[in-house]
C-alpha cells in the first residue's frame, strides 16, 4: 500500500510539473537554466554530476540508432505542432488585424455575419444618419452600404472554390483607407469592373489585369489590384449597384460599414441605433467583428494540433522511455564504478535526465527549424466561419517566437517524462545488482 500512495504521489507531482511548465513563459526557463548551472558549477553533487553527464555525451556515437529515435521523434511532434499552431496563428492574425475602433459595422438584427445579413434600403438610410457617424467635407454621412456574395471560381491547382465578391460604392475606399490599389486603377460605377485582391490574383486563375471572368452567366473585366495587408485582400470588389441586379438583391445590403467621428463615438452610435424603433439591427466596431470570427476557427485548429501532436508525443515518449533503459543498462559497469567509488544516487539521476532533455532539445529545435523552414513564409487558403462562411480565406502561415517556444516546451516535457523513470532506476540500482548485470 505504501508504494502504491508513493508512485501516486509522484505522478501527481509530476502532472502538477508539467502544468506548471506548460505556464512558464522563457524568462522563466532562463532562470531555471541559470539556477541549475549554478548547481551544476558551485557544488559537489553537481560537478560530479557533470561528470557523468560527459562521460554518457561521450557514448552517444556508439548508440546513435536509439539517440535518432528521441531526437527524431520529438522532431516531429514539435514540427506538427508548431506548424498547425502556425496555420491558426496566420489566419487569426489575418482576421484580427481587420478593421480598427473608429469604425463600426451594423448587421441585421441576430445575424452573426454578413453572409447571413440583409438590410433594406430604409435601414441603410437610417443607419447612415444615426449620431456618431462621420461626415465628409460636404457633409454626406460616411457610410459604406455593402453586398457580400460567393461565386465559385477555379483555383490555380484546377479546383473550383469559393470566393467573396464584394460589392461597394465609392464609400468603401473612404472607411478603409488602408485599401490601396497597387496595380491597374478602381472599376468604374456601373460597368462590369472588378478589382481583386492581392491573394485572390495569387490564387485564382483569370485575375491577372486585363483578363475577365464570369460571374453570374456575365463576363465582368478586372482593372485593378488592390492589398490591404488583411482579410480583404482575400475578396473581390465590384460595383454594388451592378452587381445587386445581377444576383437579384435588389437594393439590398448585407451590412453598413460607418466611419466614426472617434473611437469613443461608438456606445452614441449604438445606443442611437436601439433608440430607433424601425431598425432591428446590431453593431460592433470592425476589429471586435473580426476577431470573433477569428475565434472558432483558431480554436479548432490549436484544439486539432494539440490532439494530433499528444498522440506523437506518447510514441515519443515510449520512444525515449525504450532508449534510455536501453542506454542505463548499457552504461550498468560504469553506474556500479561510480556507485562503487561513492558517487550517490542525485549524480547519476541527474545525468540521465540531463542526457536525455539534451537530445529532447536537439530535436525540439530541430522540428522548429523544418517547421519555419517549410512554412515561415507559405500561403495558404482555407474555406473560413464567421463572415467568410463557404468561401476561401486567404493567409500567410506565421511560425512566432512564442509558437517556437510553445513547440520547445513540449519537447522538454517529453524529455523529462521520458528519462525520468529510467534516471530513477539508475539511482536506484544497488551496486550488487549493476554488477551482476554485466
Amino acid at each position: 500500500m505504501r508504494k502504491f500512495l508513493r508512485g501516486l504521489l509522484l505522478i501527481v507531482i509530476l502532472v502538477a510539473c508539467l502544468v506548471a511548465w506548460s505556464f512558464l513563459p522563457w524568462y522563466g526557463a532562463v532562470a531555471a537554466v541559470a539556477v541549475l548551472a549554478l548547481w551544476l558549477a558551485l557544488t559537489r553533487d553537481g560537478r560530479r554530476t557533470l561528470s557523468v553527464t560527459g562521460v554518457g555525451l561521450a557514448t552517444l556515437s556508439s548508440r546513435w540508432g536509439a539517440s535518432l529515435v528521441i531526437v527524431v521523434g520529438i522532431a516531429g511532434v514539435v514540427g506538427v505542432l508548431v506548424a498547425l499552431l502556425a496555420m491558426g496563428q496566420g489566419l487569426s492574425a489575418t482576421l484580427q488585424g481587420t478593421g480598427n475602433e473608429g469604425t463600426a459595422i451594423v448587421l441585421r438584427g441576430g445575424s452573426q455575419a454578413e453572409s447571413s445579413s440583409v438590410l433594406s434600403h430604409n435601414d441603410v438610410v437610417l443607419i447612415a444618419q444615426s449620431a456618431g457617424v462621420a461626415r465628409d467635407a460636404q457633409g454626406h454621412p460616411i457610410a459604406s452600404p455593402e453586398l457580400l456574395l460567393a461565386a465559385s471560381l477555379p483555383k490555380n491547382n484546377g479546383q473550383d472554390a469559393n470566393v467573396s465578391v464584394r460589392g461597394v460604392g465609392p464609400e468603401a475606399w473612404a472607411v478603409r483607407p488602408n485599401v490601396k490599389i497597387i496595380a491597374g486603377r478602381k472599376f468604374t460605377p456601373g460597368t462590369l469592373e472588378l478589382d481583386v485582391g492581392k491573394g485572390v490574383l495569387g490564387q485564382f486563375k483569370g485575375m491577372a489585369i486585363g483578363s475577365s471572368i464570369k460571374l453570374a452567366n456575365q463576363r465582368w473585366k478586372v482593372v485593378g489590384e488592390f492589398d490591404s495587408g488583411d482579410a480583404y485582400n482575400s475578396e473581390i470588389w465590384a460595383d454594388a449597384d451592378t452587381i445587386a441586379p445581377v444576383y437579384h438583391r435588389g437594393s439590398s445590403a448585407s451590412s453598413v460599414t460607418v466611419k466614426l467621428t472617434s473611437p469613443a463615438a461608438f456606445s452614441t452610435f449604438k445606443a442611437a441605433l436601439a433608440a430607433n424603433p424601425q431598425l432591428k439591427v446590431d453593431a460592433q466596431t470592425t476589429h471586435k467583428y473580426f476577431a470573433d470570427q477569428s475565434a472558432g476557427i483558431n480554436k479548432l485548429i490549436r484544439t486539432l494540433g494539440i490532439v494530433i501532436a499528444a498522440i506523437m508525443a506518447i510514441g515519443a515518449i515510449f520512444g525515449a522511455l525504450n532508449s534510455m533503459y536501453a542506454a542505463v543498462a548499457t552504461r550498468a559497469r560504469e553506474i556500479a564504478t561510480l556507485r562503487a567509488v561513492g558517487f550517490r544516487g542525485t549524480p547519476v539521476m541527474v545525468s540521465v535526465l540531463l542526457e536525455t532533455m539534451l537530445l529532447a532539445l536537439a530535436g525540439g529545435v530541430l522540428g522548429a527549424f523544418v517547421a519555419w523552414a517549410l512554412f515561415g513564409h507559405f500561403t495558404a487558403s482555407t474555406s473560413a466561419g464567421g463572415g467568410f462562411s463557404f468561401t476561401q480565406m486567404i493567409f500567410q502561415f506565421q511560425v512566432t517566437p512564442a509558437l517556437v517556444w510553445n513547440g520547445l516546451k513540449w519537447a522538454l516535457a517529453i524529455g523529462f517524462i521520458g528519462g525520468l523513470f529510467p534516471a530513477m532506476r539508475a539511482a536506484r540500482l544497488p551496486v550488487t545488482t549493476a554488477l551482476r548485470e554485466l
